[in-house]
C-alpha cells in the first residue's frame, strides 16, 4: 500500500524563477528560506514520488475543451515549455522521471470512485505552475513527478469543496494502490493576484492573512464554508483561484498548518505564501484505529 508522507503547497508565480531578484533582498530571503524548510521537510520524509497539483494556464488544453484535472502519465517529463523558458530565465530544459505505474493508477481507480480524470501520455507541457515547484523543491530531479494540473480559468471552475472532495478521493486512491510508494503532495499556486486583468497588479493583502491564518487554525469546516469561489475572484480573477490547488492537498491532512512566510510582492505581481501540513489524516485515522 502506497503513503502519503508529505504535504505542502507553495505559490509558483514566474517571479520566483523569471525576475526573482526584481523583489527586495528581504522577500527573496523569505522564498529562499521557505522554500528550504520545504526541501529539509521533504528530505526528512524521503518520498518516491512527488504529486504536484497545479492549474494549466491554457496550455495543454483550448479554451473550448478544458478538463477539469488532467494527468501527467509519462515516464519522463520535460520543461518549461519553449514558450516558458525566456519568460522564467531558464537557458535549457529540466528532465525529470515520471512515475507512470501510479499515475495510471490514479487515472484509472479514480474513474471507479465516480471521478473521471483527462490524462497526457507523453509531451505534456508546463509553465509556471509545475516548472516552478520542480526547479525549488526538487533541484537534482531525482524524485519522479505526476503533474496533475485543473482548470481554474475557464467557467465552469471548480469550487473549493469540489477541490477537497477530489483530494478526498485522490487520498483514497493511492492508499489503494498495490506498491510502497512514500508519495508527497504539492499545492502551486496564489496567493492573490490577477493576471494580466484590469487589476494586474492588485493584490489583497486582507484576503491572503484570512486565508493563511485559517489555514493555521485548522478548521477545514470553516474554510470551506467560508472560502467560496467568489472570494477567491474578489481577492484577484483568474489567480487567486489558483488555490483550488491547495484545497485538494489539505483534503490530506488534519490539523493545523504551519505558515513558512508571506510576502506582499508586487515585483513578482503575486502575494507569495509557503506552508507544511505537519499532520497527515490519514496517520491520525491509522492510529486512532
Amino acid at each position: 500500500m502506497a503513503e502519503i508522507v508529505a504535504a505542502v503547497a507553495a505559490t509558483h508565480t514566474p517571479g520566483l524563477l523569471g525576475w526573482f531578484e526584481d523583489a527586495p533582498e528581504e522577500q527573496q530571503q523569505t522564498a529562499k528560506d521557505a522554500f528550504q524548510k520545504i526541501r529539509e521537510h521533504l528530505a526528512e520524509k524521503k518520498p518516491d514520488v512527488m504529486i504536484i497539483f497545479a492549474n494549466d494556464h491554457l496550455l495543454n488544453w483550448p479554451l473550448s475543451n478544458t478538463p477539469e484535472y488532467t494527468v501527467g502519465i509519462a515516464d519522463k517529463h520535460s520543461g518549461p515549455a519553449d514558450w516558458y523558458m525566456p519568460w522564467l530565465s531558464q537557458k535549457k530544459k529540466y528532465h525529470v522521471p515520471g512515475s507512470p505505474g501510479l499515475a495510471r493508477h490514479i487515472v484509472n481507480e479514480s474513474a471507479r470512485h465516480g471521478l473521471q480524470l483527462a490524462y497526457i501520455r507523453e509531451d505534456m507541457q508546463f509553465d509556471d505552475g509545475i516548472s516552478v515547484p520542480t526547479k525549488w523543491l526538487n533541484p537534482n530531479m531525482d524524485i519522479p513527478i505526476i503533474p496533475i494540473t485543473m482548470n481554474c480559468t475557464v467557467p465552469p471552475i471548480p469550487a473549493p469543496p469540489r477541490a477537497y472532495a477530489v483530494g478526498k478521493i485522490i487520498c483514497d486512491v493511492l492508499k489503494a494502490y498495490p506498491g510502497d510508494e512514500r508519495i508527497a503532495l504539492i499545492g502551486s499556486g496564489g496567493l492573490s493576484h490577477e493576471p494580466g486583468g484590469p487589476r494586474y497588479f492588485y493584490l489583497d493583502e486582507e484576503f491572503d492573512r484570512w486565508f493563511l491564518d485559517s489555514l493555521a487554525a485548522g478548521d477545514h469546516e470553516q474554510i470551506l464554508r467560508e472560502c467560496t469561489l467568489e472570494r477567491l475572484e474578489q481577492a484577484g480573477s483568474g489567480g487567486t483561484a489558483e488555490l483550488i490547488a491547495w484545497f485538494v492537498v489539505l483534503a490530506a491532512t488534519q490539523g493545523p498548518a504551519e505558515i513558512l512566510g508571506y510576502e506582499l510582492s508586487y515585483a513578482w505581481r503575486c502575494a507569495s505564501g509557503w506552508v507544511i501540513w505537519p499532520d497527515l489524516a490519514h496517520q491520525i485515522h491509522d492510529e486512532a484505529s
